[in-house]
């Protein structure tokens, strides 16, 4: 996602699992010396928000992929299960109300893009973005109702995470509480799509750079810690608290509260390529902790910033980042995300700016949202992470998101049966 992969992301799966992201410690060897630093912008024993339980919908009987799949890891190559009526399963409200306004904002993309799950064409999106422009918010309910059919993909079993944007403490310039670089994108990282050179690479990136003439992996993130990037002037920002700017890189964006109380908005700007390391398993793993959770993580890192800078630099990912001065953060479908309106999906399942309906195991995310992203981590069928916007109140929902249940897919009224002859 933009927030996370192009910028955006992830959170729990992120910190759970291996994909791309990064993070940053306060020194490659220990935490330094104690100074004083500005007051978090979260305290420091933050829990997340008590989930609110809900009794999800069963998935459909799912069909069974065509025997002649030409590709199984497809939406269509393994299965597609027509849906009920979808009237009467979604939730009137806030929640259909900010999918209208997101669905709206994806329209102009929706309709001319290729959509890589081979699901959708641009035209088939043609009626229902023509009237969602001018569709009262209030009925939104029945424009989905009346312009979409349901799908279910696969088993239609849904995992769906959380994911926001953090805010915390940072200055323009370095100064006394405020020594964490943020980089920007050196211009030495490059991104090779090896499918210009073999079709049995298309779809494979490698990232590095030129060394002689060989390309070689980037600097792994100890490397740029240790100081490979400084004195080149891609200092972008500094941040105050380690901890923090780790899970802002996890997010991939976020924003800066400056000395001055003015705000900076900074989003993904590239990775350098090496694999990521979710350190929630590994400390999971090692019996550091027994929660996962976004404040599980943080609390243990806290207690010890020895072994904390130790464990985050295991991870060799780095994510570098550039200023945002207009509306955003920007998805990976190129438009501004929506809080509570946006869910981040595997677009090899589910076509980018489509809505899709959850029903969970956690009654916060229940109801109708937009594929408008991509995670490093949200990959294959059914699997969502769920944008909650800013502040308090998205960082403890998104800290402790894990909601299991049911998704249908919603498609514009007649794909089903093109694409089934059904």
């Amino acid at each position: 996602m933009t927030l996370r992969t192009t910028g955006g992301s992830l959170l729990l799966a992120l910190l759970l699992s291996g994909c791309a992201g990064g993070m940053i410690p306060p020194s490659a060897t220990g935490p330094g010396p104690a100074v004083s630093r500005p007051p978090r912008s979260t305290p420091q024993g933050e829990v997340a928000t008590r989930p609110q339980a809900a009794t999800p919908r069963a998935p459909l009987p799912s069909a069974s992929p065509p025997a002649a799949a030409i590709d199984p890891a497809s939406a269509a190559g393994i299965g597609l299960t027509k849906g009920p009526a979808i009237g009467d399963l979604i939730p009137s409200g806030e929640r259909a109300r900010l999918a209208l306004q997101a669905f709206r904002i994806s329209c102009p993309t929706l309709m001319r893009r290729t959509d890589a799950s081979g699901l959708t064409r641009g035209s088939d999106w043609n009626t229902a973005c023509a009237v969602a422009g001018s569709w009262p918010e209030a009925s939104a309910t029945e424009f989905f109702a009346r312009h979409f059919e349901a799908v279910q993909v696969g088993d239609g079993a849904a995992f769906v995470t959380g994911y926001y944007e953090p805010e915390i403490a940072g200055s323009r310039t370095r100064q006394p509480g405020y020594d964490i670089p943020i980089y920007r994108r050196p211009a030495d990282l490059i991104d090779v799509n090896l499918g210009l050179f073999s079709d049995n690479l298309k779809g494979k990136t490698v990232r590095g750079k030129v060394d002689g003439t060989a390309l070689v992996p980037y600097d792994e993130r100890s490397q740029i810690v240790a100081g490979s990037l400084a004195g080149r002037g891609l200092e972008l920002a500094w941040a105050a608290d380690p901890v923090e700017f780790f899970f802002l890189q996890v997010q991939g964006s976020g924003r800066l509260n400056l000395p001055d109380g003015s705000v900076m908005r900074i989003g993904y700007d590239g990775q350098n390529g090496r694999d990521y390391t979710g350190i929630g398993k590994l400390m999971k793993d090692r019996g550091l902790i027994r929660a996962g959770s976004m404040q599980d993580i943080m609390a243990y890192l806290r207690a010890d910033p020895a072994e904390g800078a130790a464990i985050m630099n295991e991870n060799r990912s780095f994510v570098f980042f550039r200023e945002l001065t207009g509306p955003g953060p920007i998805g990976a479908l190129g438009v501004p995300v929506t809080a509570e309106g946006t869910v981040a999906a595997d677009p090899k399942y589910v076509p980018l700016g489509a809505p899709v309906l959850l029903s969970l195991d956690r009654a916060e995310p229940n109801g109708i949202w937009i594929a408008q992203d991509t995670g490093g981590a949200i990959k294959g069928p059914n699997r969502f992470d769920s944008f909650w916007g800013a502040g308090a109140r998205a960082r403890g929902i998104a800290g402790g998101m894990s909601a299991r249940g049911s998704a249908l897919l919603l498609l514009p009224i007649g794909t089903y049966a093109r694409l089934t002859g059904r």
